[in-house]
């Protein structure tokens, strides 16, 4: 009956691992493959071993969107987990109709990546700058402006990513005792000292899992950016992912973007183990 039992859990988990392999790791193996080769995703290539990894460093385009990733990565994760927490202190109070606030700060989340940032495209293009006009001013598009493009891209990244950040610290929130605010408050702890001392301490787990997939995500960015400003203007929004698809599918650059995807994916891991071992020494202290 033991054996019977096993062998339907080993029947259950073998198609779902071949699964996996085929649509996630083989290509990965591919990738690597490709990225020792000058392939232009056709026809015949050569191996050109270490030369489209050297030929990375060298190349000022890749050095700018990696500049600019990791600059909306980490400004965009500081002001979504900010806001979110927030949000998520005033959502867990005593105040009326707090499910149905709920569910409307959700909606963001449920909406498509790309028609989210269409849809800003023609805010951002038609309405703000009217607005801006009748105000006095000169009305021009954020997304024309290189220097103020990325502000939009990280409005819109925000926008959509702080609803399930905020789901994630209601969760920690109520995790946290009600006693343990009662014997706060015989003690004189209140307001921000009740948060810093209190609060903050016991849900830091959910401010580690926020500030991983924040940043893992926001370093990933693709849609916004295609629906938004495809890489403009004058390339100054162009983020890795963007590159990699944009060059390597379209450009001809399969072999040496895909070397490019390698480095950018040990880069990620890096920096999520880094920030997960950082996190776990902080709640070790606490």
């Amino acid at each position: 009956m033991k054996n019977d039992r096993q062998r339907t859990f080993l029947l259950i988990t073998i198609p779902i691992l071949a699964l996996f392999f085929c649509f996630n790791t083989l290509p990965l193996i591919q990738g690597v493959i490709y990225s020792f080769t000058n392939f232009r995703g056709y026809g015949e290539f050569e191996w050109v071993g270490l030369r489209n990894y050297i030929d990375l460093f060298g190349d000022s385009r890749v050095g700018s969107s990696y500049l600019f990733t990791f600059k909306l990565a980490v400004v965009t994760t500081i002001v979504v987990n900010v806001l979110s927490l927030l949000l998520a202190i005033g959502l867990n109070s005593k105040i009326k109709f707090k499910s149905a606030l709920r569910g409307m700060y959700f909606i963001p989340n449920i909406l498509g990546a790309l028609v989210v940032g269409y849809i800003f495209n023609y805010f951002f293009t038609y309405i703000l700058p009217a607005v801006i006009q009748m105000m006095g001013g000169k009305g021009t598009s954020m997304l024309a402006s290189s220097k103020w493009a990325w502000v939009a891209i990280m409005i819109v990244c925000a926008w959509q990513a702080i609803a399930m950040n905020t789901i994630i610290y209601i969760s920690g929130l109520q995790t946290v005792p009600e006693d343990v605010y009662e014997a706060g408050s015989l003690d004189g702890a209140t307001g921000w000292s009740k948060f810093k001392h209190l609060t903050f301490p016991l849900i830091l787990p959910f401010f580690s899992i926020n500030m991983v997939l924040s940043m893992k995500n926001f370093l990933m960015v693709f849609d916004q950016i295609m629906a938004l400003t495809k890489g403009g203007p004058a390339q100054s929004t162009e983020s890795i992912s963007f590159l990699i698809y944009n060059n390597g599918m379209a450009g001809g650059q399969f072999g040496f973007q895909s070397a490019n995807a390698v480095v950018f994916f040990v880069m990620i891991v890096a920096i999520s183990v880094a920030q997960m071992n950082f996190t776990s020494r902080k709640e070790e202290q606490l």
